[in-house]
């Protein structure tokens, strides 16, 4: 229940990601970030805002615990349209956290995958990538390098 607790605090982020998320030929984009979390519900909940000051927006993401599945649910949402992205669900195994979900990009339907891993007291990473193809293959379109502040 407390897997997301070594999030807490203030972290700088170097972010890479695809000009086009679904493009795997497309150019990488490197940008910084800075991201303060927060546990909540004993480590049931954990909350981080992330700004992106080169890019003039910021997200957060909201991870809640359901006890009963022993599983997460992360669900993201962007400054720019203030709604809440369709949920990612899964859980950790063996320092390695994978979530899952479905949602629509430019359009197309995409599987998403987030995975946290590298996890230490001053470093974790993290990577989204999309499948147009139901979990077959897998396109990684962006990548977070953490490092406590």
């Amino acid at each position: 229940m407390n897997d997301f607790d070594f999030l807490t605090g203030t972290w700088d982020v170097a972010n890479r990601w695809r000009t086009d998320f679904l493009d795997a030929d497309g150019d990488w984009e490197e940008f910084p970030g800075v991201t303060h979390g927060s546990r909540h519900f004993d480590g049931a909940a954990n909350v981080d805002e992330i700004t992106f000051p080169t890019k003039g927006f910021a997200g957060l993401t909201l991870r809640l615990y359901d006890p009963e599945r022993a599983e997460w649910s992360l669900y993201w949402s962007s400054r720019r349209t203030g709604t809440l992205f369709p949920p990612v669900v899964g859980r950790f195994a063996d320092g390695v956290g994978e979530f899952y979900g479905n949602d629509v990009h430019d359009g197309r339907t995409v599987r998403v995958r987030f995975r946290w891993s590298g996890i230490s007291e001053r470093t974790a990473s993290w990577e989204q990538a999309f499948s147009t193809d139901d979990g077959k293959t897998w396109l990684t379109n962006w990548t977070m390098a953490f490092s406590r502040r």
